[in-house]
């Protein structure tokens, strides 16, 4: 089963904490016998890793299991025992790459003007797209009624982050909720196409600047009229 997605706030408090932890830590852990939580999440994350790696070099039909057991250096049924199989290895990408970007967005300031907070949506917004980790998740997300069981509440755990994050950001302008959705789902579908041509054009390709000012430009105006 998907584990629940964070909020904005829970991502804000959590790595705020972390970086106090680690600031008052760093010395004193260097001599310090690992705990098994610790040495399974770094187990995950060089699985998780080796995923990325594979599908961004490889692609997604050579991301085979000897060769992700291969590269984050476990067996496949060390994999197989954190994950239970190659479907819980590809929802655990994708939850990752949106806790990455729940972090992303957790990063614009809720209390600041409207534009600003639109202009900082989008730019951390397009960070997270135009990222390899995004690459590998698309990747999946165009495999996922072959790979993934239908069954499988991912796709509705991620939509419900997704309105939670965007609720939390745009709190104090209430559109109608069927047109929100209508542009919340406008906002993903141009992100994820801009990524899409950026990964056919290759490093040579065009900055996405105008189309993402228009994205902007669009939001504030929506967003406005409410």
């Amino acid at each position: 089963m998907a584990t629940p997605l964070p909020n904005t706030r829970v991502v804000r408090r959590n790595a705020k904490r972390a970086r106090r932890a680690h600031a008052g830590t760093r010395g004193a852990r260097s001599n310090q016998r690992r705990t098994q939580a610790e040495r399974t999440a770094e187990t995950r994350a060089r699985i998780l890793s080796a995923v990325h790696a594979c599908i961004s070099e490889l692609g997604f039909a050579r991301a085979t299991s000897a060769e992700i057991a291969k590269r984050a250096g476990v067996t496949w049924g060390a994999a197989q025992h954190h994950f239970g199989g190659k479907e819980g290895i590809w929802i655990a990408v994708l939850e990752d790459s949106f806790e990455r970007f729940a972090a992303k967005l957790a990063e614009v300031p809720d209390d600041a003007p409207l534009a600003e907070r639109v202009a900082q949506f989008v730019a951390r917004a397009w960070e997270h797209f135009a990222s390899p980790h995004y690459r590998s998740t698309f990747e999946i997300l165009i495999h996922a009624s072959d790979v993934l069981p239908r069954d499988s509440p991912w796709r509705d755990s991620m939509e419900a982050a997704w309105s939670r994050i965007w609720a939390e950001v745009f709190a104090g302008e209430k559109l109608p909720r069927k047109r929100a959705v209508a542009l919340q789902q406008f906002t993903v579908a141009s992100l994820a196409g801009l990524a899409s041509l950026r990964m056919l054009e290759g490093e040579a390709g065009a900055a996405r600047d105008a189309e993402l000012a228009l994205l902007r430009d669009a939001l504030l105006r929506e967003l406005s009229a409410a």
